[in-house]
C-alpha cells in the first residue's frame, strides 16, 4: 500500500473511494455490511471475553478461598485442641497430685496427727471450705469412721490449694471406702434439703467411684448430674491403693457450663463452632446448643459414628481413629468445613465446624456484582450499536453529499478505531486485565463510550483480584496471633532481676535467646523454702507450638514435684512417668536439676541427658563437672536417675546452659565448642552472673558472625556471695 496526500492507495480507504465512485448503492451496502459485521463481532467478542473473565475470577477466588479456609481451619483446630488438652491435662495433674498426697498420708499415717473436719454449714455458702459428707446409714460416732475422717483431714490444705489455684474446677474431693467423702468447694448451701437437713451421698455408688475402681487408674466419667446442684458436669477420678488394698478414691470435677464457657471462648463466627467428642462418639462439650452437635447427658447422647448422616458418621470414625484432616461435610441442607485434632490427655477429639456458605459469600458477591456490571455494559453496547447504525445511515448520506473526501475521512474515523478496539479486546485473556484508553479511541461518540466501558470493566477486574489478594493476607494475621502466643509462653520464665533482692547470700541471673518465634529451651529458679533454692535448665526436642506446649507441661510438673519436697532424682523420675503417660508425639526433654542449701552452698543435683555444668570454685577457674547422665525425660518409662552433690564455697560460681552454646555454628560450619565456652567464662570469672552471661553471649556472637542462629541460646548462673 502507498500513501499520496494522506490517502492510502490499495487499502480500505481506496475501496470506499471506489465504491463511492462506482455506485452509490454499492457503497451503502458495503459500508453498512462492514459496520454491522464489526459491531456484531465486537458484541460477540465482548460476551466471550466477559464469560472468560468471570470463569477465571470465580475459579481463582474459589480456589484461593478453599485453600485459605482449609489452611486456617487446620491451624485453628490444632491450636484449639492444644488449649482443650491443656484444660484436661491440668485436671488430670491435680487429681494425680491429690492421689500422691493421699498415698503419703496412708503410708505414713503414724507421722500425722488427727485433724477434725466439720459437716456442711449453710451459713458458709459462697466461702471455700472442706466439709465431710456421709452415706445414708453410716454411724458417724463409730471409732473407725471418726478416725478415717481425722486422718483424711490432714489433706485439707491440699484440697484448699488445688481448688483455689485451678481456674475451672467445680470441686475436688477424697472419698473413703468407709462411706464418706471430704469435698472442697464454695457451695455449702447446696448440701441441705428443703427442711434444712444435711444431705447424704451414696459415695460408693457414684459413677466416678465405681469407674475409677474398675479402671484401676485415672478415669473420666461421661456427662452426669451433680449430686447436690443438679448441674451437668464430668469428673476425673483415680483410686489410691496401699499394699494392694483400696484406701481412697480422689477426684475433681468440672461443671458443664464452666467447660462450655472455655469451649465458647474458642468458638466464633470467624473461627467456627468448636465441640469435643469422646471416645464413644458422644458430644461432651459444644459451642452449639441445638442440632446434631447439641450436648446431652451420657444416658441420652447419641453416638455420632452411627448418625444417620453417613458423611458425618464416616468423618467422626476417621477423626476418632486419629486421622487429622479438613473435609467438606453436608449436614442437613448446608455444607460445612470440618477439621479435627485429638485431645491427647483424655483420648477425645476436638472438632471445629465452619459454614461453607459463609466462606463462599465473598466469591458469590463478587460474581454477582460482576454480572450486574457486565449486563449493564452489554446493554450499553447494544444501545450504542443501534445508535451506530443510525449514525452510519446519516454518515452515508453525508458521504453521498460530501463526495470522495468526506467518504475517506469517515472511513478513517470509523474503521480504524474499531479495528484497534477489536485487536486489543481480542488480546484480553484470563491473566491480563488491562485495557488502555488510547487517544485513538477519544472520538467523542459511541466508540469512545465503548472504550470507556471496556476500561471500567478491566479496572473492576483489577479491584477484584486485589480483594482476593487481601483475603490471602488474612492467613498472615493468624501467624501474628501465634507470635502473640509465643510471647505469652516466654513470659512464664523468671525475667525480673535481681530475682531475690532481699537475699544477700547469693546472686543469680538467667537468659534465653530463641532461634525462632517459639523456643523449646527453658530455665527456672525458685525458693522451695527459706533455706533451699531450686535451679532448673532444660531443652525440649523440636521447635514450634508443640515444643512450647511440651515445655510448659514439663516446667509445671518439675516445679510441682519440687515444691512437694521430693529429691532431684525423684522429681525427674516422677516427671518422666507423668510425661510418658501421655506422650503421643514421642517428644522428650533434657533436664539438669539442682537443689542448693543456701546456708552451706551444698548442691544436690541430677542430670537427665543434659550438658555438663561448669563450676568455678573460690580463686579457681571454670571447669566442666562431668556428672553421670541419665536418660532424657519422656524417652522411656521406668527410668531411674542418679543424684550427686557438690559444694559452692563463698565466691564460687555455677554455670549451666543448653546445647545452643557449644553447638553455635559460624559461616565455615565450625562449632563454638566447650573449650571456647570455658575460655569465654574464664575471661569473666570474677564478675556477677549477669556480666558472665553477657560476656559468653558476646563471645558466641563474635564467633558466629553473620551466620544464622540455628538453636535456642539459654544460660543460667548463680554465685555465692
Amino acid at each position: 500500500m502507498k500513501k499520496y496526500f494522506n490517502i492510502t492507495i490499495g487499502g480500505l480507504q481506496q475501496k470506499i473511494f471506489n465504491l463511492c465512485v462506482l455506485t452509490i448503492i454499492a457503497l451503502i451496502l458495503a459500508y453498512t455490511t462492514v459496520a454491522v459485521y464489526l459491531v456484531r463481532d465486537l458484541s460477540g467478542l465482548t460476551k466471550d471475553t466477559s464469560k472468560m473473565q468471570k470463569e477465571n475470577i470465580t475459579g481463582i477466588s474459589s480456589q484461593t478461598m478453599d485453600a485459605v479456609a482449609k489452611s486456617s481451619l487446620e491451624m485453628n483446630v490444632k491450636l484449639e485442641s492444644y488449649i482443650a488438652d491443656d484444660i484436661f491435662s491440668e485436671l488430670k495433674t491435680n487429681v494425680l497430685m491429690l492421689s500422691e498426697a493421699a498415698y503419703h498420708v496412708y503410708t505414713l499415717q503414724e507421722n500425722y496427727s488427727g485433724h477434725p473436719v466439720e459437716e456442711p454449714v449453710k451459713e458458709r455458702d459462697g466461702e471455700t471450705v472442706v466439709q465431710v459428707i456421709y452415706e445414708e446409714g453410716i454411724d458417724k460416732t463409730d471409732g473407725v469412721v471418726a478416725e478415717t475422717v481425722r486422718l483424711l483431714g490432714n489433706l485439707e490444705s491440699i484440697l484448699y490449694g488445688i481448688y483455689d489455684c485451678a481456674d475451672n474446677l467445680s470441686s475436688c474431693f477424697i472419698a473413703s471406702p468407709k462411706g464418706l467423702v471430704l469435698i472442697a468447694d464454695n457451695r455449702s448451701g447446696a448440701k441441705f434439703d428443703e427442711e434444712g437437713r444435711v444431705l447424704t451421698l451414696p459415695v460408693r455408688q457414684r459413677p466416678w467411684y465405681t469407674g475409677a475402681v474398675e479402671a484401676g487408674d485415672v478415669y473420666y466419667t461421661g456427662v452426669e448430674l451433680d449430686a447436690f446442684t443438679g448441674k451437668y458436669g464430668i469428673v476425673c477420678s483415680a483410686p489410691v491403693y496401699v499394699d494392694g488394698e483400696l484406701v481412697a478414691v480422689v477426684g475433681a470435677d468440672l461443671f458443664l457450663d464452666n467447660m462450655e464457657a472455655a469451649i465458647r471462648q474458642i468458638s466464633s463466627e470467624e473461627k467456627g463452632i468448636a465441640c469435643v467428642v469422646d471416645a464413644y462418639g458422644k458430644v461432651i462439650f459444644s459451642g452449639k446448643n441445638e442440632g446434631v452437635f447439641k450436648v446431652e447427658d451420657s444416658a441420652h447422647a447419641g453416638d455420632l459414628r452411627e448418625n444417620e448422616n453417613e458423611e458425618l458418621a464416616a468423618y467422626i470414625k476417621k477423626a476418632l481413629a486419629g486421622e487429622e484432616q479438613v473435609e467438606i461435610v453436608n449436614i442437613g441442607d448446608k455444607a460445612y468445613y470440618i477439621g479435627c485434632s485429638p485431645v491427647q490427655s483424655v483420648g477425645w477429639t476436638l472438632l471445629t465446624i465452619i459454614d461453607k456458605e459463609m466462606l463462599d459469600q465473598p466469591t458469590a458477591l463478587m460474581t454477582k456484582e460482576y454480572d450486574l456490571i457486565n449486563r449493564a455494559a452489554l446493554r450499553k453496547i447494544k444501545n450504542n450499536s443501534r445508535n451506530s447504525l443510525r449514525t452510519i445511515v446519516i454518515l452515508v448520506s453525508i458521504i453521498l453529499i460530501g463526495g470522495i473526501i468526506s467518504s475517506l475521512i469517515f472511513g478513517k474515523r470509523v474503521v480504524k478505531p474499531l479495528e484497534l478496539i477489536t485487536k486489543e479486546v481480542s488480546e484480553i485473556n484470563g491473566y491480563t486485565h488491562d485495557f488502555r484508553m488510547d487517544d485513538a479511541y477519544r472520538t467523542g461518540d459511541e466508540i469512545e463510550v465503548l472504550a470507556e466501558a471496556f476500561k471500567k470493566l478491566t479496572e473492576r477486574s483489577q479491584r477484584y483480584i486485589k480483594q482476593i489478594t487481601n483475603i490471602t493476607a488474612e492467613k498472615e494475621r493468624i501467624s501474628t496471633e501465634l507470635s502473640l502466643a509465643t510471647k505469652i509462653q516466654a513470659d512464664m520464665l523468671p525475667n525480673i532481676f535481681p530475682a531475690f533482692p532481699d537475699r544477700e547470700e547469693f546472686d543469680i541471673y538467667a537468659s534465653m535467646t530463641p532461634a525462632k518465634e517459639v523456643g523449646g529451651d527453658f530455665y527456672d529458679f525458685f525458693l522451695i523454702d527459706e533455706e533451699h533454692l531450686a535451679l532448673v535448665i532444660a531443652d525440649v526436642s523440636g521447635k514450634g507450638v508443640p515444643a512450647a506446649l511440651f515445655m510448659m507441661v514439663s516446667k509445671i510438673l518439675i516445679a510441682n514435684f519440687t515444691m512437694l519436697g521430693y529429691s532431684p532424682k525423684e522429681i525427674l523420675e516422677k516427671t518422666n512417668t507423668q510425661i510418658c503417660m501421655s506422650n503421643g508425639e514421642d517428644m522428650f526433654v533434657t533436664v539438669w536439676l539442682g537443689i542448693m542449701e543456701i546456708a552451706t552452698g551444698r548442691v544436690v543435683a541430677a542430670n537427665a541427658g543434659h550438658e555438663y555444668p561448669a563450676i568455678k570454685q573460690t580463686n579457681g577457674s571454670f571447669e566442666l563437672l562431668k556428672d553421670k547422665h541419665g536418660f532424657v525425660i519422656g524417652g522411656m518409662e521406668g527410668v531411674r536417675y542418679t543424684e550427686y552433690d557438690f559444694v559452692l564455697e563463698k565466691g564460687a560460681t555455677l554455670f549451666v546452659y543448653t546445647d545452643g552454646v557449644p553447638e553455635a555454628t559460624n559461616a565455615d560450619n565450625e562449632l563454638f565448642g566447650t573449650d571456647r565456652m570455658l575460655e569465654a567464662l574464664n575471661k569473666h570469672k570474677d564478675v556477677s552472673p549477669q556480666e558472665i552471661l553477657n560476656g559468653v553471649k558476646r563471645s558466641v556472637d563474635v564467633f558466629v558472625g553473620t551466620a544464622p542462629q540455628f538453636d535456642d541460646l539459654t544460660m543460667l548462673s548463680v554465685k555465692m556471695l
